[in-house]
């Protein structure tokens, strides 16, 4: 007999009725995770720094149906997300799903980098994702019903840069951070991974996807799949890592790159 059992096959993507908090929700990245979510049926807490595009997210998800709420913090202050944790709990009663989706960058050669500069990188990239999954496992184990916690890395944090120094190694420090992480929480029926994308469409990616320019013809020759990353091409990803079709997946850094790590 085949072991499989159909209730589980039909909804294991489902996310619907879970809390998620989503980081870096004024992003490209993290807006599309959160408006996703939102249309799966999840209560979605959106926080970044900048309270008036929060307030204007909250204004255009609510008008779509999608349950959510707003909460300004500042990912690298312990303070603040405790704060934001404490009030997703006031507001949903729980929470169930992390997502980070924040990040910094400031590309400069090290001979030009200075000191605080990539110390910026660093507190921006790593130390923030450290603090916000510290703060939300804390209150995943307090609940005692597991969780997802989904971070979004990079495809440089397993390759090198000219100009990168502070973010590919504060993006390597969070593969290995995670793949720690996931051991510390598995007995508590936490999972964590990271996803690693390549270029992704944004605001300020927005001129690397010209067909016309030497970026984009050069990013396409490390491409096998033809073509840079949109939002929908990150959401999947997001969605299988937060559901119970990943229950059996932790610690591991997911390939969103388009075949660039393969070639």
């Amino acid at each position: 007999m085949i072991r499989v059992d159909k209730d589980f096959a039909l909804n294991m993507f489902s996310i619907s009725g879970k809390v998620a908090i989503v980081t870096g929700a004024t992003g490209a990245l993290g807006g599309a995770v959160a408006k996703a979510y939102g249309y799966q049926g999840a209560k979605v807490v959106m926080t970044a720094r900048n309270l008036a595009k929060l307030k204007e997210l909250e204004q255009e998800f609510k008008a779509e149906g999608i349950d959510c709420a707003i909460f300004a913090a500042d990912p690298a202050v312990t303070e603040d997300v405790i704060k934001l944790v404490d009030f997703a709990v006031a507001t949903y009663g729980e929470v169930n799903i992390l997502a980070v989706c924040h990040g910094y960058n400031n590309p400069k050669s090290i001979l030009e980098q200075s000191v605080e500069d990539w110390q910026k990188i660093m507190d921006a990239d790593l130390k923030s994702v450290y603090i916000v999954c510290k703060a939300v496992a804390e209150q995943m184990v307090r609940q005692n019903k597991g969780g997802k916690i989904v971070v979004t890395s990079s495809a440089r944090s397993k390759m090198g840069m000219k100009n990168y120094t502070g973010y590919c190694a504060s993006k390597g420090g969070c593969d290995l951070m995670i793949q720690s992480m996931a051991c510390d929480l598995a007995p508590h029926h936490i999972n964590v991974n990271t996803i690693n994308p390549t270029v992704f469409r944004s605001d300020l990616t927005e001129w690397m996807f010209d067909p016309e320019s030497a970026v984009y013809q050069n990013f396409l020759k490390r491409l096998p799949i033809g073509r840079l990353g949109e939002v929908q091409d990150f959401i999947g990803l997001a969605t299988f890592l937060a559901s119970p079709a990943s229950d059996f997946l932790t610690g591991g850094n997911y390939d969103a790159t388009g075949g660039y790590w393969s070639n």
